[in-house]
């Protein structure tokens, strides 16, 4: 008998495996595998119907009509990145908003508010807060998603975003160890390597993780970035770098980062890395995104992403590169993270009104959003260029909040132009007369295209006002600038309120 045909295998397989899927209804194949004891889901944005609030409770309770204990998990970090609002925006602050107000209590407060948006969802598992220090202003995946690049910062609002989300009933799942924030490339599309030393690894980018530790964490999600100095491969596959997350003291359960992510698809394939991830430690292995390029390097199935993995794992069984036992401990600490919150644990804060957490919320994005120089745009036309790199996967949002938001208080003519000199010369010139000018930014944190982009601009138009939805730039800037640290649905209705000379 083979593994696949072994009842008690197959059980075994997929009580690690955490595949997304496409739908607002549990598709046949999902339905038969969690009757099989696939371990549960991970939503992502198009699970999720935005015009039906109740829609994604009646998915999660339609799962659980079929396996209780289904893990259901979904990213919800707070502005750029959720799910629950994939579409329109979030209307709560980001890790970076968070960090720039540096109010511990407000970072609890909004993982509270997170937390019990997902649970009212149905999900049991949040994957965040980022605890990623983000040290290289020219980090491609991370930038805004970090709290900061001060890391006694970042492990303060770590913690303190834990301890919200799982006052509020959902295990935590803290992100992306053992640390994405020196990078200079993105993950989702190539495998990135962190040319430090494990010295400074364990100095500037390990204590947000052992903050997170202490503060109870139920998960950590694994970084697929290779450390030279522990060898070639990636964190999720690398036995040392998954035996130094279980040195901190860690005892909750190890989960991949998606398996679909080039960083891992690319090199290895995602069946082989799957293999290589238990073997290394990891426990609950995110299969990922269906609705991205596949495992095969093109567009794929849910089905198809989930079947890849499953196979590879029957096979690994077979040819003794992976045991039983080694399954069974995955899956038992899997299973363990559908468990209820520690009823010994300190209560939850009493939850304000929707109307009061809008407010709340509100204000905190106003006070992180800073401006400098004169950034009022008080005519009844705006022209916004937008010269935004393309959105990191991460994000998956499917509107322009920017866009939206100003079109309600201006006529909007909206120009994407190139960076180079012909492009914006050419943009600037097509703008009418009398109307108002914005640049819409997201990387001059560091020296390149985009603000040379906006040297040129100002040599045109310096009444033009930059909206910069990334880091701050520490160079000074020829333009009035207002530093959005977003570009989620909150923030771009801040933005537009500043513009036009609104009170707080």
């Amino acid at each position: 008998m083979t593994a696949a045909t072994d009842p008690t295998l197959r059980r075994l397989v997929n009580g690690v495996l955490w595949p997304g899927f496409t739908g607002l209804r549990v598709p046949e194949w999902l339905a038969r595998a969690l009757d099989e004891g696939l371990a549960g889901v991970v939503y992502f944005g198009h699970n999720i119907n935005e015009d039906d609030a109740e829609q994604p409770a009646r998915l999660s309770a339609e799962l659980r009509g079929i396996r209780p204990e289904v893990l259901i998990g979904i990213d919800e970090e707070g502005g750029n990145v959720s799910r629950l609002d994939s579409s329109r925006g979030t209307l709560l602050p980001g890790h970076a908003q968070l960090g720039g107000l540096n109010d511990p209590v407000a970072t609890e407060a909004v993982g509270r508010m997170i937390g019990r948006r997902a649970a009212s969802a149905g999900a049991n598992i949040v994957l965040a807060p980022v605890a990623d220090v983000n040290t290289n202003p020219a980090n491609p995946v991370i930038g805004v998603r970090a709290f900061g690049r001060d890391t006694g910062l970042v492990a303060r609002h770590v913690a303190a975003f834990i301890q919200g989300l799982q006052d509020s009933g959902v295990a935590a799942c803290v992100k992306h160890f053992p640390g994405h924030g020196d990078t200079h490339t993105d993950s989702h599309l190539s495998l990135p390597r962190l040319d430090l030393s494990w010295a400074e690894i364990e100095r500037d980018h390990l204590p947000p993780f052992h903050a997170a530790v202490a503060a109870g964490v139920r998960a950590v999600m694994t970084a697929h970035i290779v450390v030279p100095e522990r060898g070639e491969l990636p964190a999720t596959l690398n036995p040392g770098i998954l035996t130094a997350l279980r040195e901190t003291g860690f005892a909750g359960t190890i989960v991949t980062d998606a398996l679909d992510m080039a960083a891992i698809r690319a090199s290895f394939g995602a069946g082989p890395g799957a293999v290589l991830a238990l073997a290394a430690g990891a426990e609950l292995l995110c299969i990922g995104n269906p609705s991205n390029l596949g495992p095969n390097g093109g567009r794929s199935t849910d089905q198809a992403d989930y079947l890849q993995v499953r196979g590879a794992l029957f096979d690994a069984l077979d040819g003794g590169v992976l045991t039983p036992g080694t399954l069974e401990r995955a899956g038992r600490s899997a299973a363990r993270l559908g468990l209820p919150a520690d009823p010994d644990g300190r209560p939850g804060a009493p939850a304000p009104g929707a109307a009061q957490q809008a407010i709340d919320a509100a204000l905190m994005v106003r006070s992180a959003i800073t401006v400098r120089g004169t950034a009022s745009l008080v005519q009844q036309r705006l022209a916004l260029l937008d010269v935004r790199a393309r959105a990191t996967l991460a994000v998956a949002s499917t509107t322009d909040t920017f866009t939206t938001s100003l079109s309600r208080a201006y006529k909007l003519d909206r120009l994407t132009p190139g960076t180079d000199e012909a492009a914006v010369a050419k943009a600037v010139a097509a703008v009418p007369a009398g109307s108002g000018l914005a640049v819409l930014v997201d990387r001059i944190a560091s020296a390149g295209a985009q603000r040379e982009a906006l040297a040129r601009i100002a040599g045109l138009r310096p009444d033009a006002v930059v909206i910069n939805a990334g880091l701050p730039s520490a160079a000074a800037l020829p333009l009035a600038v207002i530093d959005a640290l977003g570009s989620s649905r909150i923030t771009a209705d801040t933005v537009s309120a500043i513009l036009r000379g609104e009170k707080p």
